[in-house]
């Protein structure tokens, strides 16, 4: 499993929101770099934007979730096309998990187990 990883719950439908669009960046300093990407499993899930045993340098990170193409996909008019979090690292042997609860009009977050 990733040392990065993150879940997305739809709260107005009261389930795991899956295909949506993630990437993870790193802060250069002078501009982010991608580091990996994909889209959330069935259960909301995305387990593998670091390969497996890839340790993050302490530093700043961002994950950006396309919403917009999730909303879309249901129908929905959502008000956040995007939802960017960023967090920071300051223990890189630890695994940070980073869930996004979602709504057509709100999010929130917070640092998972």
């Amino acid at each position: 499993m990733s040392a990065i990883t993150t879940h997305v719950l739809d709260t107005s439908r009261g389930r795991p929101a899956a295909g949506i669009p993630v990437s993870l960046d790193v802060d250069e300093g002078g501009g982010w770099r991608r580091l990996g990407q994909g889209i959330t499993d069935a259960d909301g899930r995305l387990r593998d934007l670091l390969p497996d045993g890839a340790r993050p340098a302490a530093g700043v990170y961002r994950l950006t979730f396309d919403t917009g193409a999730y909303f879309a996909a249901h129908r929905v008019d959502g008000f956040y096309p995007l939802v960017q979090i960023t967090f920071r690292v300051t223990r890189p042997d630890e695994h940070h998990h980073v869930p996004l609860l979602l709504s057509p009009f709100g999010f929130s977050t917070y640092r998972g187990s």
